[in-house]
């Protein structure tokens, strides 16, 4: 496993996260490639409250997918990136600011379409949980979807 490519240069610090992880506080405290897991560390701020002083699902939503995708992410051979297509999240109990951890795993990783799920915990109680699909690519190779979808496009 390739560990230069810009996934492990942010998880080891080598480079900055995005701007949308940064937002999120992200972290990466474990990752363990060969078993598709990952734990990464979120820091929920009080931009993130909604009005009854809880933090808003979106945001949640959002860390679950920044603990899913990675832990699908840091398999990937350089040149390949993994889109999620598909999020569903429940949300089991209220997050406040401050800490959270979230848990990522890859249930099911097939030539291109892959199964994640994670879960996000606060003071050692489940958060939220999702599960995710996601549809490995190459970065900067046509392929049939992204043709077919140009071709409907320019179609009257």
């Amino acid at each position: 496993m390739e560990r230069d490519t810009v996934f492990w240069k942010i998880a080891d610090g080598r480079l900055p996260p995005p701007e949308c992880a940064k937002t999120l506080g992200i972290k990466f405290l474990d990752v363990d490639a060969a078993c598709g897991r990952i734990e990464v560390a979120f820091e929920a701020k009080a931009d993130f409250l909604n009005l009854a002083g809880h933090v808003q699902g979106g945001f949640l939503a959002a860390m679950l997918d920044d603990t899913m995708g990675p832990a699908l992410v840091a398999t990937l051979d350089p040149g390949e990136f993994a889109p999620t297509v598909n999020l569903n999240v429940q949300f089991h109990r209220p997050a406040r600011v401050g800490p959270l951890k979230g848990v990522g795993r890859v249930l099911l990783r097939g030539r291109e379409v892959c199964q994640l799920a994670g879960e996000l915990t606060q003071d050692g109680r489940v958060v939220a949980t999702g599960t995710a699909t996601a549809v490995i690519r190459k970065i900067g190779v046509e392929n049939s979807w992204s043709a077919a979808t140009k071709a409907a496009a320019l179609s009257p």
